[in-house]
């Protein structure tokens, strides 16, 4: 089969699977052979191509359980055998009196203070354990630590971290229709209701059985500072179809990080609306006003600081027609010189024509000013004289973009 490759190592389960074939295959011919007998038995001469399985049928349902059984194979347990469990110890060797007894080495001398109910053979579970993954922005994990548990540190300064995990929490459990009530508000300990996986069973008529249950505890820590908060997921009942509620410990850690790991998975989700919440606000927000510099004139006033608004002002001036002839950077005064751009027909046809500044073609001089928090950004013409309201007013809806750089940033 596609799933097995036959090898020294596994020569041996080899066999057994194809033995299994073939007394799947002989059982299938038998029964087929009984309906074939049944039908003349009962004199019916005609029989719809349906009732009977083609050929064609029969080796697609044995190819089908051929599948099944591959995929059926334990990933619990190591492939092989399993005499070396039944092995005793080898004696010492007994040496006669009169010869040197030949040196000893104990590297690996494994003594009998051992636990020896432990699972020995094929009982062991080779499954690698499960890990934390701190995919979360600013999420980490303890070094040296096997616990389901978590540490997130701030990310968005306006929301209470804490607050902001528990609803993280909520909104995954709900996601599954599950509630979540608090044990200890005081102590930050909260218990899940029962999630209840569930099978499908059945052949013609399907319907579905829970094959487990389990609830989870979640234990909330924050530092002192309040900005770093750690979340804890302990699986605290389990229940299983045939009504045990014991659980191997290897799957209750793999449940417990599983959980956990849903959860990062929702913070992080819900870091991501917040993050588009904002760039909206942002893109959305207001930048470029109409308002006056410390001389009292007209000008744009920029919600931007001084130094980080002159340095992007090359690039302003770069895709609105102004090129560069002088600057003074000690008193912020860009020189410029202004040709109206040409839009080609295929930037026309494409959307790239940058919008054009409706001033007439000539020499200007671009003044920025702090203003607190603020900048003021003036400009006047060659002949010195300062662009009136109305002027600002008319280029506005092209200034106003440039000058927030919505478009680049």
């Amino acid at each position: 089969m596609l799933c097995l490759k036959s090898n020294s190592s596994n020569q041996k389960l080899v066999d057994i699977f194809a033995k299994s074939l073939l007394d799947i295959k002989a059982l299938y011919v038998e029964c087929y052979w009984q309906v074939i007998d049944y039908l003349n038995a009962r004199k019916i001469q005609k029989v719809s191509a349906g009732v009977l399985m083609s050929r064609k049928l029969f080796y697609f349902s044995l190819l089908s359980l051929s599948i099944s059984a591959c995929s059926g194979i334990s990933n619990k347990q190591a492939m092989g055998g399993f005499e070396y469990a039944n092995k005793s110890e080898a004696k010492n060797l007994a040496i006669p009196e009169g010869l040197d007894k030949p040196a000893q080495h104990k590297d690996y001398y494994v003594n009998n203070d051992i636990n020896h109910d432990g699972p020995v053979g094929e009982k062991v579970d080779i499954r690698a354990p499960s890990l934390v993954l701190p995919i979360a922005t600013s999420s980490r994990v303890e070094q040296d630590s096997s616990a389901a548990k978590i540490w997130f540190d701030q990310v968005l300064d306006d929301t209470d971290l804490q607050l902001f995990i528990y609803q993280s929490v909520e909104k995954q459990l709900a996601s599954d229709g599950v509630k979540l009530n608090a044990i200890d508000a005081d102590k930050k300990i909260f218990e899940s209701e029962w999630f209840n996986n569930s099978i499908e069973s059945g052949w013609l008529f399907k319907s579905e059985e829970v094959s487990k249950s389990m609830r989870f505890q979640f234990s909330f820590e924050s530092k002192p500072h309040g900005r770093s908060v750690a979340l804890t997921v302990n699986l605290v009942e389990y229940k299983a179809a045939d009504g045990s509620s014991s659980m191997d410990l290897i799957d209750k850690h793999r449940a417990e990080m599983a959980m956990l790991n849903q959860i990062i998975g929702q913070v992080d989700y819900q870091y991501r609306l917040q993050q588009r919440e904002h760039r909206l606000m942002r893109a959305n927000q207001q930048l470029v006003s109409i308002g006056e510099n410390p001389e009292a004139e007209p000008a744009y006033i920029v919600e931007m600081e001084l130094e980080p608004l002159w340095s992007n002002m090359p690039i302003f001036f770069e895709d609105y027609g102004f090129s560069i002839t002088d600057l003074n950077e000690s008193k912020k005064i860009y020189y410029v010189d202004f040709i109206k751009p040409d839009s080609s027909f295929w930037d026309r046809i494409w959307g790239d024509d940058a919008p054009v500044v409706n001033i007439k073609e000539s020499s200007y001089q671009f003044v920025l000013a702090k203003m607190d928090d603020q900048t003021s950004v003036t400009i006047y013409d060659a002949e010195g004289n300062v662009l009136p309201h109305d002027t600002l007013e008319q280029i506005m809806p092209v200034m106003e973009p440039g000058l927030s750089f919505r478009n680049v940033f």
